[in-house]
């Protein structure tokens, strides 16, 4: 290999962390051709986990370092969302689940590519397309060995695992995630469902957090939060709750 060949190579090594995914589309874009790439395998200082997607050779990468590729250099919106940010950030009991199964959220229009799809990241990841909330509102940054990705903030994540619910996310867990969340911002809060497009959330999020008793309900302006009109069943045969008209489990509702 050339002396500009290294330099390059030690330029790459020394300006990109390890335990992260490269792309190949990426590296092009920062100079380094798919040949020059395919040099890289060869020597063994990069391997492929798939098309278009490398890592140091004998680097141990998580799902992490592959969702840090699909913001940073795919521009994805790709993120740990619901009850899996929850636990990231210390907010859900429910670890061990968190440690086998991977909540992420992405942009209704976004994609991921075949090899984050294919690869076996050592868990089980469910990917939820949609866009009920804007891409860049309630994330937060999250440290990770020696690198960043941008995971659900907790009033974004709790928000996210009730748009799951009833259906993937069962409610009377969800309330038990809600009433951990006593220190929201009530700032935060109001961005976050004033924005919000789904009145099931927005709904169930009120409800619950009523339920839990939280402070910073009461900061809230919910004039300025579109509920939508009519009933909604957001479970069958379960407790109608005239303040938020909504049907839920007959657990969170026992003198109905």
């Amino acid at each position: 290999m050339s002396t500009k060949s290294h330099s390059k190579l030690n330029q790459l090594l020394s300006t990109t962390p390890s335990g992260v995914v490269l792309t190949s589309a990426w590296l092009v874009d920062q100079g380094y051709s798919r040949e020059l790439q395919k040099r890289y395998r060869q020597s063994r200082w990069y391997e492929s986990i798939g098309t278009g997607a490398l890592i140091r050779f004998g680097d141990v990468v998580d799902y992490l370092g592959g969702v840090y590729a699909l913001q940073t250099q795919l521009g994805l919106s790709v993120h740990p969302a619901g009850k899996t940010a929850l636990a990231i950030q210390g907010k859900s009991h429910y670890l061990a689940l968190a440690v086998n199964r991977a909540q992420l959220f992405a942009g209704s229009k976004e994609s991921l590519p075949h090899w984050f799809k294919k690869h076996d990241w050592g868990l089980s990841i469910d990917c939820q397309m949609s866009s009920f909330l804007p891409k860049d509102l309630g994330l937060s940054d999250y440290a990770h060995k020696g690198f960043t990705v941008k995971i659900s903030s907790p009033a974004r994540a709790i928000l996210e695992c009730l748009y799951l619910a009833p259906k993937y996310q069962p409610l009377v867990e969800a309330y038990e995630l809600m009433e951990g969340l006593n220190n929201l911002r009530p700032a935060s809060v109001q961005v976050l469902l004033e924005e919000c497009s789904s009145i099931k959330v927005k709904r169930l999020f009120l409800y619950l957090a009523e339920k839990a008793g939280h402070e910073w309900l009461a900061h809230l302006s919910l004039n300025k939060i579109d509920l939508g009109s009519g009933k909604r069943a957001i479970v069958a045969d379960g407790a109608y709750v005239p303040r938020y008209r909504i049907t839920v489990p007959r657990e969170l509702e026992p003198h109905h």
